[in-house]
């Protein structure tokens, strides 16, 4: 699966090839007739082109920024594809506007998109008014009500398809929580099933046989001869049946997955249910710490949290786990997914505070923190305090 950031810079790259031959059609021409004196600022004027060009999908993120970028190349090429006396009209000046259009409606709110298309058309009819080789007014006029109506349904499919997404997104993403919601309680279901058989067990067979055993071992005593290896024999299989029953007891008690398998459990099924990428790292022994129930616990709640998280809110379906035991006492989670919407840490979720509680409860620390693109949830667990506190 291409990421969606490898798409992006792939389409960028294809429209830049666009730009670049069709501004190439459009400036050789001037270059060829320009006065020598107005070669500097022309090439200057492209030079500042291009610039705002290339920094243009740095605001992505920021239709302010953008805007003034674009605006900029818009008008910088307007400067610099000026036509001079000498040259015939050109096409591929229809081809550049046209390419800076599209990007325009494309990036940009409505409003913004149409005041650099009245840049551009105004960068098309202009130079006739003062002499110089000009296009049809009529083909101008015809060309750009065509150009803005097939903008605008552009416009209008990509929002409904994008709109489309989103609700799309939300719906998947409400299954899935509701489908682990499903599995958790039949989890649960099970566990309280199995204890309770198991409490059946051992209150009513195992203390049957006990019984049994007692009395068998008071009448052996009272017995002689062939009578007292009978039920010798016979407690010796009581016996037998005591222990079969405990030993499936306990088995039923260690059935459930615990500790980082059950993390490592949850990872696969995540993956394979929302199509995510999970990297896995696991460094200095991790997965063999020996992490009892209540840890097991505050750190499997805590990456399905930061996963489920990550769903919602990150730029791909991209995450990065690190689990590490560097010794002390010490287990240390990452949880890191790449992210370009703008988001504030400090406003934290249920689901963040809860992640916070469990893991304090488990005598631990959650730190969550953005930077470079990235969001990271790390928590630390100190099992030496749990020791300390009696816990363990």
């Amino acid at each position: 699966m291409i990421g969606k950031r490898g798409e992006q810079v792939r389409s960028f790259w294809i429209w830049f090839l666009f730009l670049v031959l069709s501004w190439l059609g459009a400036f050789a021409p001037v270059l060829q007739h320009v006065n020598p004196d107005q070669l500097p600022w022309r090439l200057g004027s492209s030079a500042i082109f291009f610039m705002a060009f290339f920094l243009a999908p740095l605001f992505r993120a920021r239709p302010a920024m953008l805007f003034v970028t674009l605006l900029v190349a818009s008008v910088f090429s307007v400067i610099s594809l000026w036509p001079t006396n000498t040259t015939a009209t050109n096409p591929y000046i229809l081809l550049v506007y046209s390419i800076l259009a599209g990007k325009a409606v494309y990036r940009l709110p409505f409003v913004h998109a149409a005041c650099i298309g009245l840049v551009l058309a105004a960068g098309a009819m202009v130079p006739g008014l003062f002499g110089y080789p000009e296009f049809p007014w009529f083909f101008l006029v015809l060309y750009s009500v065509m150009l803005a109506m097939g903008l605008a349904l552009f416009r209008t499919v990509f929002s409904r398809n994008e709109e489309s997404r989103v609700r799309y997104e939300t719906l998947l993403s409400e299954y899935r929580n509701l489908k682990r919601r499903l599995i958790t309680d039949e989890q649960h279901a099970r566990q309280e099933e199995r204890a309770q058989v198991g409490r059946d067990i051992h209150d009513s067979v195992g203390h049957k046989l006990t019984a049994l055993l007692m009395q068998l071992e008071m009448h052996r005593m009272q017995a002689d001869g062939e009578t007292a290896e009978v039920l010798k024999g016979l407690k010796a299989l009581a016996k037998e049946s005591l222990e079969e029953t405990r030993n499936a007891v306990k088995s039923m008690k260690q059935q459930e997955t615990s500790g980082l398998p059950a993390i490592i459990g949850l990872l696969r099924r995540l993956e394979s249910e929302s199509f995510m990428r999970v990297t896995l790292t696991a460094r200095h022994g991790a997965l063999t710490v020996p992490l009892n129930n209540i840890q097991s616990i505050a750190v499997y709640r805590a990456v399905q949290e930061a996963m489920t998280n990550a769903m919602k809110h990150g730029s791909m379906r991209e995450v990065y786990i690190i689990f590490e035991a560097p010794g002390g006492g010490i287990f240390r989670f990452e949880v890191s997914n790449p992210y370009h919407r703008k988001r504030d840490i400090h406003r934290e979720g249920y689901g963040l505070k809860a992640m916070r509680e469990r893991m304090e409860e488990a005598g631990g620390e959650l730190q969550i923190s953005q930077y470079d693109n990235q969001f990271i949830v790390r928590g630390t667990l100190f099992m030496s305090k749990l020791i300390e506190e009696g816990v363990r």
